[in-house]
């Protein structure tokens, strides 16, 4: 069949994450299979070098294509729809991959054709919250490269070593809570994420080694195809360990959010842990490298490629009074959400300068604090000094009465004294005088 030429689109290719390693792989595979990828992103950087490596062409500016492409595979409300105000005569699809961040919101243009989401929350995202009709919304899960991913060596008896592949983990967010259920059975963690900083280029061979992973979402599913037991857990929350009974609803959610209940909990990842099974691990990756191959979820989205390409053909011209009015609709729109990120952005920038008013308040507080400890300090160096003055003028006048004490007029001073008739006269003159 006639190859095609595909834009893809990502809000950036820095970090190593879920939706950015998602389009290297797709834009990978559709090379093998014969086709001509081009990804476009505003930010590039450690991906985009990967992909031009493997001999994928990359821009970071749409004057930059010298030819239209033949579809449009969106992703990132921003650059999707930049690429296709760009190219308004292109059929489009687009690919939801998040269900909170507005910057996966569906945007609505006459040459979209048809919705993609990863898992069923993201459909129902796009059906429920954003009135995509049913038959628009495909659902292609996420998927694995089984090349990279290999199968590691068999499990044993019961795990020792323990992996957190998580960009989010950090000793302020979850990562004290894994660490303790792991402590407590007697796991040996190793973290690796971009929070940690310790981000890994090659997961594929990380895996290799660990026993039992915790991650969520596409992660997961790569733990689970080389055959680690899984437990989904991340910054969302953690969920259960994967096994044959739940694996089908946990795949229906692509083993991310909605599968993950707040908060992360010592207890329940400790629970999870203890139902470790080596064999139910092995049906798991066995399932996994049957059925979530890349090339076989890549081979399904080219399909709706020419299914797009063939409804496109009635598209109208570039320049069309519709597609401008698209446009000028698009722009209301995305004027309504800045608004409404600037009312956010300045909600958050009065809770900061309220916070920073509070710390520059503690810190005069201290400063006060420390002027009058410093001052009380110097009083009782002082009075400490002044103690021990006393303190030596008293030993001394202890020693002037020892030896006045033992003086010969002392001595006959207290053998007087013993002597009745004289205190009596003493007293007398004493009396009277």
């Amino acid at each position: 069949m006639t190859p095609l030429r595909v834009l893809l689109t990502c809000h950036e290719l820095v970090i190593r994450a879920g939706s950015q390693l998602y389009t290297r792989d797709v834009a990978e595979t559709l090379r093998e299979l014969g086709h001509s990828p081009v990804v476009f992103s505003p930010r590039l950087g450690e991906v985009a070098e990967e992909l031009r490596s493997r001999g994928v062409a990359v821009i970071d500016r749409l004057d930059r294509l010298g030819a239209p492409p033949d579809v449009i595979h969106g992703q990132h409300h921003l650059e999707a729809m930049a690429a296709m105000l760009r190219f308004p005569g292109v059929p489009a699809l687009y690919v939801c991959h998040g269900w909170l961040p507005w910057l996966e919101a569906p945007p609505r243009f006459p040459s979209l054709l048809r919705y993609v989401a990863v898992d069923t929350l993201r459909r129902d995202r796009l059906v429920l919250e954003h009135g995509i009709a049913e038959d628009r919304v495909t659902v292609l899960p996420n998927f694995v490269d089984l090349d990279r991913f290999q199968p590691r060596p068999r499990l044993p008896p019961r795990p020792r070593r323990a992996l957190l592949l998580s960009n989010q983990a950090a000793p302020h967010t979850f990562l004290p809570a894994v660490e303790r259920a792991c402590a407590a059975s007697g796991l040996e963690l190793t973290v690796a994420g971009f929070a940690a900083g310790s981000a890994t280029p090659r997961p594929e061979d990380l895996l290799q080694t660990y026993d039992l992973v915790f991650a969520r979402g596409r992660a997961a599913l790569e733990a689970m195809a080389v055959g680690a037991a899984v437990v989904l857990c991340d910054i969302e929350g953690c969920g259960p360990l994967v096994g044959s009974a739940n694996f089908a609803a946990l795949r229906d959610l692509n083993f991310g959010m909605g599968t993950l209940r707040p908060p992360v909990e010592e207890e329940r990842l400790r629970e999870a842990i203890a139902g470790y099974d080596p064999e139910d691990a092995a049906w798991v990756r066995d399932r996994v490298r049957r059925e979530a191959g890349r090339r076989e979820a890549v081979a399904r989205l080219v399909n709706l490629y020419r299914e797009i390409l063939a409804e496109g053909a009635e598209l109208p011209p570039d320049g069309d009074p519709g597609s401008l009015s698209a446009a000028s609709d698009y722009v209301s729109w995305l004027g309504e959400r800045l608004d409404a990120e600037a009312a956010r952005c300045a909600a958050v920038e009065g809770r900061l300068a309220a916070a920073e008013r509070k710390l520059a308040e503690t810190e005069d507080r201290s400063a006060s604090l420390e002027r009058h400890l410093n001052i009380a300090q110097s009083a009782l160096e002082t009075a400490t000094g002044q103690l021990a003055v006393s303190a030596a003028e008293l030993a001394e006048t202890r020693e002037q009465l020892e030896v006045l004490r033992k003086s010969p007029f002392s001595r006959l001073r207290e053998r007087l004294l013993r002597l009745p008739p004289l205190v009596a006269l003493y007293r007398f003159f004493k009396a009277s005088g």
